[in-house]
């Protein structure tokens, strides 16, 4: 199978997403990749990301119900595809084997 290319921010927001399970959608994906990020980003740049993961076939979404809180407007809920999980698997696949093949010599810093 031919992975499809991942780029860093679309692969944080699709982590995020996976963190936040039924409750992803626009804000709480932006708050939580600051929460555990540190970076503040804006929602359209996270809504972009979002279009296009579902364009590739990463993401799935679906509108939830009104809520109050925002005016009895309703959310659109975001959630990880088999494929998005299964290219999640193999970024963090191909991390690995390239950590493990660092010398211990060519980051003395992380003692690793």
């Amino acid at each position: 199978m031919k992975r499809t290319y991942l780029g860093e921010f679309e692969e944080v927001v699709l982590l995020t997403v996976a963190i936040l399970g039924e409750g992803a959608y626009g804000i709480a994906i932006t708050d939580e990749l600051d929460r555990q990020t540190g970076r503040n980003v804006s929602i359209s740049a996270v809504h972009a990301a979002l279009h296009r993961l579902e364009e590739k076939g990463m993401l799935s979404s679906k509108m939830g119900d009104a809520t109050a809180e925002r005016g009895g407007r309703r959310k659109r809920l975001f959630s990880v595809t088999v494929l998005g999980s299964k290219t999640l698997q193999e970024v963090r696949e191909q991390r690995n084997r390239l950590w493990d093949a660092i010398s211990p010599q060519t980051l003395p810093a992380l003692g690793i």
